[in-house]
């Protein structure tokens, strides 16, 4: 098995009993966070691909978790799942706009990535 086919057969199987939980925004992408800098306002993640990407977070990034309450940074762990919004700043860097907890279900699996070939 590929390091991305388990990554997105582990995300459809973790998202196949959920309910209650608020749909992804039109506009984000799905990530799992790796690590937390909260002293440096930066957030490590992976994409389901494998690619670590960097993102800068500041005092108006939103938080939420997956009923839609606010977080704050410091609530976050390494392995939660997110859907985050993002925009380039001045110097072309990421920072992030929205980070909202939540799984990848299964339809939002297929949505993004088995778009079926036509």
């Amino acid at each position: 098995m590929t390091g991305r086919f388990a990554i997105l057969l582990a995300l459809l199987l973790l998202g196949t009993s959920v309910a209650g939980v608020a749909a992804p925004a039109a506009g984000d992408e799905f990530f799992i966070v790796s690590s937390i800098d909260v002293a440096h306002g930066r957030i490590i993640l992976k994409r389901p691909t494998e690619v670590t990407v960097a993102l800068r977070v500041t005092e108006r990034t939103d938080y939420r978790d997956e009923q839609g309450k606010p977080l704050r940074l410091a609530d976050l762990r390494a392995g939660d799942t997110a859907y985050i919004r993002f925009a380039r700043d001045a110097a072309g860097g990421p920072t992030a706009l929205q980070v909202r907890l939540g799984p990848m279900t299964v339809e939002e699996l297929q949505r993004r990535y088995l778009k079926s070939g036509g």
